[in-house]
């Protein structure tokens, strides 16, 4: 069921490729899995029979809003969006929100049973998992990361979904990178660590575990956090890693190829808590020109939208 690796494919831009034109540069590049932010209809269109594994993200706030506010509401979504695809297109995972606000944090696990509930019904419960992927503040304390625990300010709401990834077999959907951290704080932390390159090691005293770069501290502070929360079974997706090529601090060519090479080598090996291996996705497959906020933010693509890469990066078999 596809790789380990998979690509982002974003599309807050005017400029890219057909979606058609899209799976297959997935394919000729040997990346096994994508990750879209809505149920693109183009796109699923374009999935079908490509054995590309994907998570499916259910779209912004007002898209979680309405799969919490009934459970008809969700056996529709799930009509159309997923029992209309699959399995022609291998949808992994359903993301019920991508980094929600705090503010509508009570949406998540409300939407994420009624869409259980429609896998349930349609009999894809086993083959489909739901989840939500957050980003790396739900964690308070992450260093080292034996001390990870979920932020007070969402606790309420990632203990429960927690424990519902815990009973449905579903993993946390996680957005981790490195790069955020480092930009922060420069001085503490080393790039060679951020980027996967030698030279550089951290002893936890906590777990007893030895970390050679930053990525897998990260991400053992919410397994740190999930073994806190009463669900340590629950297994971590990397829903998003990447590093900008351009348009601010540290955001190089040599820098984004150092990491995301680095990420897609190491991935396989897992993290030192643990090992195995862990299931990645790289933002983004394209530098995206209209996504707002600081530059670097539209320069996380591995490839132009002239279908070119940004720099050379090889995806194992």
């Amino acid at each position: 069921m596809g790789g380990v690796h998979g690509v982002c494919y974003g599309m807050v831009a005017d400029n890219l490729p057909s979606r058609a034109d899209v799976v297959q540069l997935y394919k000729s590049s040997n990346i096994h899995a994508m990750r879209i932010y809505n149920p693109d209809q183009e796109a699923l269109v374009a999935l079908r029979g490509s054995a590309i594994g994907l998570i499916l993200d259910v779209g912004g706030v007002d898209a979680v809003r309405n799969l919490a506010s009934s459970a008809s509401a969700a056996a529709s979504w799930v009509q159309a969006n997923v029992q209309a695809y699959y399995p022609d297109v291998l949808i992994r995972y359903i993301a019920v929100g991508n980094e929600v606000a705090v503010g509508d944090a009570g949406l998540i696990l409300p939407a994420m049973r009624n869409v259980q509930g429609a896998l349930v019904s349609a009999g894809l419960s086993n083959s489909i998992k739901v989840s939500t992927a957050v980003r790396m503040d739900v964690i308070t304390d992450s260093f080292p990361p034996s001390r990870g625990v979920f932020n007070p300010n969402v606790q309420q709401y990632m203990v429960p979904i927690a424990r519902f990834l815990a009973d449905t077999g579903a993993p946390l959907l996680a957005n981790v990178y490195p790069y955020i951290a480092y930009r922060g704080n420069p001085q503490d932390i080393k790039l060679n660590y951020a980027t996967f390159q030698p030279g550089t090691t951290v002893r936890d005293d906590g777990n007893g575990m030895t970390y050679t770069n930053l990525f897998d501290a990260m991400v053992d502070a919410i397994y740190a956090a999930l073994e806190k929360a009463g669900a340590s079974n629950v297994r971590i997706v990397v829903s998003e890693s990447g590093w900008p090529s351009a348009g601010g601090f540290a955001a190089s060519v040599d820098n984004a190829r150092a990491y995301n090479q680095g990420l897609i080598d190491h991935v396989r090996q897992g993290t030192p808590k643990r090992p195995g291996v862990l299931e990645t996705y790289v933002f983004a497959m394209f530098n995206e020109n209209e996504k707002p906020g600081d530059p670097t933010e539209r320069n996380f693509g591995l490839f132009y939208p002239n279908k070119q890469p940004v720099y050379p990066i090889t995806f194992p078999n």
